[in-house]
């Protein structure tokens, strides 16, 4: 551990202890230091870093106190480190999203007052009458699932959550640019949480959002892995791709002359098994 790790260390136990506790002031520069056994210039770095975490705040002309401690400061930082989430680490921030949202979505069910549950219909409608610009769309999409986490009460959870939505908004945004479609989609797997709020019904909720968490996640696993095919209607995901078929007037070599070929599956045949 730096000198300067073991000063931030010093300060933030201070607080966790509650020596320090939210809206404290802390003494002066050189009494901190004198107070910790430490230098001035490490205290004040270690301050520094504090302010910048959010557990401390420095009010000019006045001093630094200790911040509230909620969790919309203390989490606020989760935003800025998911912005440089690249690549495959994508698709974990979305398996985070879908172990969580889902959840924080049916215990909202239970917990939703009438004026949360007018709020998140506001945001869908917004939503509805924005259909032709992707931007506002994103934009009431991300309020909207904003409404129906705060509906649960957590704020933690609703921290949590709103720190993770800043790269899979654009993710939102990427998918209703590329499919065509999206934003109908979009809005019915909204309307589906909708109903269920209103309906008080968690485990349909909870279900709702699993889907629409997941649609969200399929399309950006398709998109990473890249196009397979030229032909737009070809499947892009490689798990989707089919066995070719045998043509239905060419028997396989391997069957002797006399024997007809067998008859190919029917396209129902073919497609009756779900997805994976």
């Amino acid at each position: 551990m730096s000198l300067t790790d073991g000063a931030i260390a010093r300060i933030r136990e201070l607080v966790r202890s509650g020596a320090l506790p939210p809206g404290a002031k802390l003494p002066p520069e050189q009494r901190l230091a004198a107070e910790l056994g430490l230098s001035r210039n490490l205290t004040r770095e270690a301050v520094k870093a504090l302010v910048a975490s959010r557990v401390l705040e420095i009010r000019r002309g006045d001093g630094t106190y200790v911040t509230s401690l909620e969790p919309r400061l203390l989490l606020e930082g989760i935003g800025e480190a998911v912005e440089l989430l690249r690549g495959e680490t994508l698709l974990e921030l979305t398996e985070v999203r879908r172990l969580l949202e889902p959840a924080a979505t049916g215990l909202a069910a239970g917990r939703v007052s009438p004026a949360q549950l007018a709020a998140v219909r506001r945001q869908l409608a917004a939503m509805r009458a924005a259909s032709d610009d992707i931007e506002a769309l994103i934009e009431h999409d991300a309020a909207f699932h904003r409404a129906v986490v705060a509906a649960t009460g957590n704020q933690t959870l609703s921290s949590l959550l709103d720190g993770i939505a800043g790269r899979t908004l654009r993710a939102r945004v990427w998918r209703g640019l590329v499919d065509d479609g999206a934003a109908d989609l979009a809005l019915a797997e909204h309307q589906a949480i909708v109903d269920a709020l209103a309906d008080g019904d968690a485990v349909l909720a909870e279900a709702a959002a699993l889907v629409h968490v997941s649609s969200t996640e399929r399309w950006l696993r398709r998109q990473l892995a890249g196009p397979v095919s030229s032909d737009p209607g070809h499947p892009s995901d490689a798990s989707d791709l089919e066995e070719p078929c045998a043509s239905p007037t060419s028997p396989p070599s391997s069957l002797p002359k006399d024997t007809p070929a067998p008859r190919p599956a029917s396209p129902r045949a073919r497609h009756s098994a779900p997805p994976g």
